[in-house]
């Protein structure tokens, strides 16, 4: 492997500073135009609930409080409600209601059901490219949900902390991010390429270099005369 002279190597990159600008000013304003006109700007809309405790045949909250039966069991349940919501059983009936122009699984991909560990409560969250869409569709999950559970398990233990409001700033779009990550792409993309083409070029740039390469001395040097002097001497 041929050794890298540091000092050529620094100089070559000085020289090339200015493509190395135009690069990454480049990149840049390509970044730019991605994230304000070609990306689609996507919006989050969540709901949470909590399970508690309820009598299951009147389905009001018992008077004895809960206990910590009752604490295991919907700890048990969350998992198996966090399936249901994704269900096709849950899902048809919130497309059919809001009439969406939106397949089952089209719908589900959008759909993020999290809870937190060792807790009854639940977030669902709706990723849309319309932020009223997010919104009307998390708080639909919500209530077709609580209906559906009453018929399932003949309990109703859901109670909601949250409803879902609708989100004005998009998720996906960070302009001031997104110009710095394009900057910098482009100013590490134009550094590679001018290093490879560094290491790569085998051309005799000075005398010093044939010096150091061959280990011969440079006994006189020819200097290059343009073609134009000699045309206009030669007139």
């Amino acid at each position: 492997m041929e050794e890298i002279n540091l000092k050529e190597l620094f100089e070559y990159f000085v020289s090339k500073l200015p493509i190395i600008i135009i690069a990454a000013l480049l990149t840049t304003l390509v970044g730019i135009a991605y994230g304000l006109w070609i990306q689609k700007p996507m919006y989050n809309s969540y709901t949470t609930i909590v399970l508690t405790r309820t009598d299951s045949t009147s389905g009001t909250t018992d008077s004895n409080g809960i206990t910590q039966s009752d604490i295991l069991l919907n700890q048990n349940l969350v998992s198996t409600y966090r399936e249901i919501i994704k269900s096709k059983r849950i899902l048809n009936q919130v497309i059919n209601n809001l009439d969406l122009n939106i397949s089952t699984e089209e719908l589900e991909k959008n759909i993020s059901v999290t809870s937190e560990k060792d807790t009854e409560v639940i977030k669902i969250s709706v990723n849309s490219t319309n932020p009223t869409d997010a919104k009307d569709i998390a708080n639909e999950i919500e209530r077709v949900f609580s209906n559906e559970i009453v018929s399932i398990y003949n309990i109703k233990n859901i109670t909601i902390i949250d409803y879902a409001e609708e989100d004005t700033t998009p998720y996906n779009i960070n302009v001031p991010k997104q110009i710095i990550l394009s900057f910098l792409i482009g100013f590490i993309l134009a550094c590679a390429v001018i290093f490879v083409t560094f290491y790569f070029d085998t051309t005799i740039k000075s005398a010093e270099e044939i010096e150091n390469k061959l280990g011969l001395p440079v006994l006189g040097v020819v200097p290059l005369k343009s073609i134009s002097k000699n045309k206009r001497r030669r007139a």
